[in-house]
């Protein structure tokens, strides 16, 4: 086993190649696959019908939207959390899908990116669902842990025999600080899925911000004592920044009497 670090669009791929197979541990960008499509090929000298099977962590831009064109073009199978809804799901979740892709293209415009595509469907049709602690299916070495909080899905993709976890967008790092993501929709369960984590003890940890990083027990605390305690989400920050605007307004209506 032979795990490879891509630099993405927006964040970090990485690539477990097999002599006879690929695993991608997320599902990328769409603006990733023909950088994705020419490591495997230059790089790796493979046919791209080697990426046998596809990871989704969770349902933003950056780690599901490149499932379902990779599929169409590989062939290969997509691992996704067992969960009864889609998390985009209801008008809600269409105006939160957009949101969620305007964010994506903010943050490439942040790191100079180019333009790209990168719309996906707001529905992902898994292959595979998963639950914490099942194996990969052909790769079973590697297992999913749920790790919920950013998301009510989000999946810690983690292989004992070696100490590797991939956690996604569990933690985030910034100047070479972890910090917790944006959102967080479930605080408790947040601090929970960081603990875990730390607990594991893992020689490499992987985040998809920030490459291979360093859970100490610094980070550690620095992590359960800057997690939010209360939702913090695109429709809370909207409202309290709608609020605040209000009472802005109102303040200035109010000294022009």
């Amino acid at each position: 086993m032979q795990l490879h670090t891509i630099k993405g669009y927006i964040q970090v791929m990485y690539l477990v190649e097999y002599p006879d197979k690929l695993l991608l541990l997320d599902g990328a960008c769409r603006a990733d696959i023909p950088h994705l499509k020419d490591f495997i090929e230059s790089n790796l000298e493979r046919p791209f019908s080697d990426l046998h099977t596809v990871v989704v962590t969770h349902m933003h831009p950056d780690h599901a939207g490149a499932a379902h064109k990779l599929r169409a073009l590989t062939g290969c199978r997509l691992v996704a959390a067992k969960r009864d809804k889609d998390w985009y799901h209801g008008w809600d979740g269409f105006l939160m899908h957009l949101t969620d892709l305007a964010l994506a293209r903010w943050m490439a415009n942040r790191l100079g990116k180019p333009k790209a595509n990168l719309w996906y469907s707001r529905k992902l049709k898994p292959d595979f669902t998963l639950e914490d602690g099942d194996a990969i299916p052909e790769f079973l070495e590697w297992q999913v842990l749920e790790t919920p909080g950013h998301t009510d899905r989000d999946l810690t993709v983690y292989c004992p025999s070696h100490k590797i976890a991939y956690v996604a967008d569990l933690m985030v790092e910034v100047k070479k600080k972890l910090i917790p993501p944006f959102p967080i929709f479930h605080p408790n369960q947040y601090r929970t899925s960081v603990e875990r984590i730390f607990k594991l003890e893992v020689d490499t940890l992987l985040a998809a911000h920030g490459g291979q990083i360093q859970l100490t027990e610094q980070a550690f605390t620095h992590l359960m004592e800057s997690a939010p305690r209360s939702p913090v989400t695109h429709w809370r920050v909207t409202k309290i920044k709608s609020k605040s605007l209000v009472k802005y307004m109102w303040s200035l209506a109010f000294k022009s009497r």
